[in-house]
C-alpha cells in the first residue's frame, strides 16, 4: 500500500482541434458543470491540427470560473521558460489562482527543429529542463531582491526583472518515466504526470517509479508524500466489466480508489473528448471514488 493521502483530482485531457475550435471550449464546460476539478490541453505546437495550447487554456479560463487550467504537457524546448512564466503568473491572475504548469521535455526532436526549436539529445533535453524549473521560479519570486541571474548551459538569464507573482503557488508537474527524470522530480518538482498507455507493464511499473521519486526526494531533504502523483488514463463505460476502466461506473470506483490505495496516484486525468462520458466521471464516478478512499483511510 502506498497512498501518499493528498486529496483526489479528476481532470479530463480533451482535445484542441483545430478543425472544431469550439469543441474543447464546449467540454471544458461540461467537465466544469459536472463537477471536473482540472481541464488539460495537449501541446504541440509544430501540429497544425491542434489549436496553440496557451491560446486555447487561456480563452477557457476566460469562460469557466473553477477548472484548474494546465498544458498536458507544455512543450518546452518551443517555449522559453523566462517568457512561459510571465504568461502562467498572468493566467494565474486573471483567472483567480487556476493555473498549474505540466512539462515535457520535447520528445518529437524533428518537429520541434522544424519549428525553429533546438535539436537536443535525451539528456540534454533532461538537463534543460532542469535549468527551465529554476529560472521559472525566480521569475515567479517577487520576495528575492533584484533581478534573476542564472548561467545555464541551455538558459542563460541575465538581470531579467522578477514577476509578476502568481495568484497562487504555482505547481510545476513533469511527465517523467526513466530514473534520470523521475529523480528530477523527487528533488525538485510538485508533480509526475505519466501515461498509462506509456508504461511498458501498466500500473505495476508505477511502483517502481514511485520509489525512485520517493527516494530522491528523501535524499533533498523533502518529503515524498508533497509530491502529487498523477495518471493520465483512458477508458470507456460498457455493461459488462473488462479491462482496467472498462465497464459499468461501479466498477471504474473500485478500480480508481485501488491505484489510490496501492499506487499513490491522487490526480486522475481522463483522456476523453465524450461530454457524456465526461459527465458519468464528474457526477458519478469521481464522488464514489473520494468516498471509498475516504473510508479507506479512516480504516
Amino acid at each position: 500500500m502506498n497512498d501518499y493521502g493528498l486529496d483526489l483530482r479528476f481532470g479530463v485531457f480533451v482535445t484542441g482541434t483545430s478543425k472544431a475550435p469550439q469543441q474543447a471550449v464546449d467540454l471544458a464546460l461540461t467537465a466544469e458543470d459536472a463537477g471536473i476539478d482540472m481541464v488539460t490541453i495537449q501541446d504541440h505546437p509544430y501540429q497544425p491540427a491542434f489549436l496553440d495550447t496557451w491560446t486555447l487554456l487561456s480563452f477557457i479560463a476566460a469562460r469557466t470560473e473553477r477548472v484548474i487550467l494546465s498544458g498536458n504537457v507544455l512543450n518546452l524546448p518551443l517555449r522559453p521558460p523566462a517568457v512561459l512564466a510571465r504568461a502562467a503568473a498572468s493566467l494565474d491572475l486573471l483567472s483567480a489562482g487556476r493555473c498549474e504548469i505540466a512539462l515535457g521535455a520535447g520528445g518529437f526532436v524533428d518537429a520541434i527543429a522544424a519549428m525553429g526549436g533546438p535539436r537536443r539529445t535525451p539528456g540534454e533535453s533532461r538537463r534543460a529542463l532542469d535549468e527551465a524549473i529554476d529560472v521559472m521560479r525566480a521569475i515567479w519570486d517577487t520576495s528575492a531582491r533584484g533581478g534573476v541571474h542564472l548561467s545555464g548551459d541551455f538558459y542563460q538569464v541575465d538581470g531579467a526583472k522578477r514577476g509578476p507573482a502568481p495568484a497562487h503557488p504555482i505547481g510545476i508537474t513533469v511527465g517523467a518515466y526513466k530514473p534520470r527524470m523521475l529523480r528530477l522530480v523527487g528533488r525538485k518538482c510538485d508533480g509526475c504526470l505519466p501515461s498509462l498507455s506509456y508504461l511498458p507493464n501498466g500500473v505495476s511499473d508505477l511502483t517502481s517509479m514511485n520509489a525512485v521519486i520517493d527516494a530522491a526526494a528523501i535524499d533533498a531533504g523533502r518529503d515524498p508524500s508533497a509530491i502529487r502523483r498523477y495518471l493520465n488514463v483512458g477508458g470507456h463505460f460498457n455493461d459488462a466489466r473488462g479491462d482496467l476502466l472498462s465497464g459499468p461506473p461501479a466498477t471504474w470506483v473500485d478500480e480508481l480508489a485501488g491505484l489510490t490505495r496501492d499506487y499513490g496516484i491522487t490526480g486522475f486525468i481522463f483522456a476523453t473528448d465524450d461530454a457524456a462520458e465526461i459527465e458519468t466521471i464528474g457526477t458519478q464516478v469521481a464522488p464514489a471514488v473520494r468516498e471509498l478512499v475516504a473510508e479507506h483511510r479512516s480504516a
